[in-house]
Order: structure tokens, then sequence, then C-alpha cells
């Protein structure tokens, strides 16, 4: 259990540094945009990065997290977890 925990927060950390490095490119991807859009994809940014937040706030969270509590912790991480790469794959479509 403790080195697939393990592996799995540092995969997911991984992931969360993408998906920082990802918000961070489409910040810069916004200053060069058009007003309407820029407009449009400053609150897709908002969004991505609010749940990026409440999913590094879960990470934390199953990182503290013991045997009994795992499963039960590890439910609502894959929820935001989905959520959020749902977000990126929606942002992604729209301003290629």
């Amino acid at each position: 259990m403790i080195d697939t925990k393990k592996a799995y927060l540092e995969k997911m950390q991984g992931k969360l540094q993408e998906w920082k490095a990802d918000i961070d490119k489409l910040k810069a991807k916004a200053t060069q945009a058009k007003a309407d859009v820029k407009i449009e994809l400053s609150k897709e940014i908002d969004a991505a990065e609010s749940q990026h937040r409440e999913l590094e706030r879960q990470r934390q969270e199953l990182d503290r997290a013991d045997e009994s509590t795992w499963e039960q912790v590890n439910g609502g991480v894959q929820n935001a977890w989905d959520k959020l790469d749902g977000t990126f794959k929606s942002i992604t479509d729209r301003f290629k």
C-alpha cells in the first residue's frame, strides 16, 4: 500500500505541475488574444486555476490519509482530477 500510494501521489504531483504550466501558457495566450476571446479565455483560466487549487488540496489530504480512509479520499480526488482534465480538454478544443 505504501509504495502504491507513494507512486500514485508522485504521478499526481507531476500532472499537477504539468497542468500549472498549461495554465501559465494559457495566460500568456490570453494576453495576446482579441478582447472577446480574452474575456472568455480568462473565465476558463480562472475555472481551471480554481479546480487546480482544489485538486492540490485534495492531493495533500490523500497524502495524509491512512489505509482506512484512502479509498474514500481517493474517490473525491479522482472526481476532481476528471473535472480538471475535462476543463483542459474543453479549453484546448475551443482555443487552439
